[in-house]
């Protein structure tokens, strides 16, 4: 595609001014915010007069209409992520769509039929793999340095960090938790790394206590305990066809020391921690060289200034020159449907089978 592409914004709150159209306005040579919809008008006219965007629109299927629009940004609650995206697809779009992919698995699983009937890229917004460290990391591991990694920890974790805006805390809306608001994020990034192995099974547990109790301090700001329906914690262990087993923690309220959002791994050839946000003790590997023990830290990391800018670049590289979606739907279903299992292996004390098939 020669021309500039098009873009069109759907949900134009924090996380679409915040990240998505900050990433389009730095690359203009390859693409142009034409439109931008939200259900507040008054939300997208911010948006529009911040990113000086001159279509406004409250209804989202206006916005599919506008044969200009090449390519759209669903950054829409998680409820409102698979209609606009399905709809977008079916219109000959290309579409970058918020995590997680869905609410459900079943809601992924449309959302990447529509994508393989169309032949537009579906991507799914999980920037953790686009920064410094996941990117070194990639290259370490495919080039076989860590072996086969059978066990990887996942650690997504906060003291007191319940936010206090938006929908978080509405499971009805956002269909979870921590689980499926940071959790994705690692657990993304550890299955990254990993080459994606296929899910078989997966056994968990949820609690709300912390989260539902008044009495409790959080440093995001105060929010409704009674209004509190996700999850404040969850743990699982996930089984793969290879053979490998990942364990992942996840919290918005626990009650530990400082918050870690990083990810361990055990290889047969070396092992690994790696935090994709963390500074110059980002990333750890610890090997063993004829019988001689090492503790090594990478010295050219790669610089990364946002990566959620790197996954917006990312998306108009692929659709400007053909590439493959650079975070595939499948992933985004792979994802949904642990969490499923997850949550239901919670309500049924049991491990329960995982289910990718679209």
């Amino acid at each position: 595609m020669a021309k500039k592409l098009k873009i069109g914004i759907i949900g134009s709150g924090g996380i679409a001014q915040g990240c998505h159209m900050k990433g389009y306005q730095s690359i203009p040579d390859l693409c142009e915010m034409v439109a931008v919809c939200d259900v507040n008008p008054e939300i997208a006219k911010q948006a529009a007069d911040k990113f000086e965007i001159t279509k406004t629109y409250v209804d989202y299927r206006e916005l599919l209409a506008d044969k200009e629009i090449d390519a759209v940004s669903v950054a829409t609650p998680n409820k409102y992520h698979k209609q606009p995206t399905v709809d977008a697809l079916t219109s000959g779009k290309h579409v970058i769509c918020e995590k997680p992919l869905g609410i459900n698995a079943d809601e992924c699983r449309e959302m990447c039929r529509a994508a393989k009937t169309s032949g537009k890229i579906l991507q799914v917004g999980l920037q953790s793999r686009f920064s410094g460290p996941a990117r070194f990391m990639k290259q370490y591991v495919d080039d076989g340095n860590m072996g086969h990694i059978y066990f990887a920890r996942a650690q997504a974790l906060r003291r007191r960090g319940v936010p206090a805006w938006g929908v978080f805390i509405d499971k009805e809306k956002q269909g979870g938790g921590p689980l499926i608001d940071i959790g994705v994020h690692i657990l993304d990034l550890t299955l990254f790394l990993m080459g994606y192995p296929k899910p078989v099974s997966a056994s968990g547990k949820t609690w709300d206590t912390l989260g539902k109790n008044p009495d409790l301090f959080n440093f995001w700001g105060t929010y409704d305990r009674e209004k509190f329906t996700v999850e404040d914690f969850a743990v699982g262990m996930i089984k793969f066809a290879d053979g490998s087993v990942v364990s992942l923690e996840s919290s918005f309220m626990a009650n530990l020391e400082g918050d870690p959002f990083q990810t361990q791994f055990f290889g047969t050839k070396a092992g690994a921690i790696v935090q994709p946000y963390g500074g110059e003790d980002a990333i750890k590997i610890y090997t063993e060289v004829d019988k001689q023990m090492f503790n090594l830290q990478p010295a050219n990391v790669p610089h990364v200034d946002s990566a959620h800018t790197a996954e917006i670049h990312a998306f108009v590289d692929a659709i400007l020159n053909d590439k493959p979606s650079p975070v595939p739907g499948e992933n985004g279903l792979i994802l949904n449907a642990i969490f499923d299992s997850l949550y239901k292996s919670s309500e049924t004390g049991k491990e329960e089978p995982v289910d990718v098939t679209f």
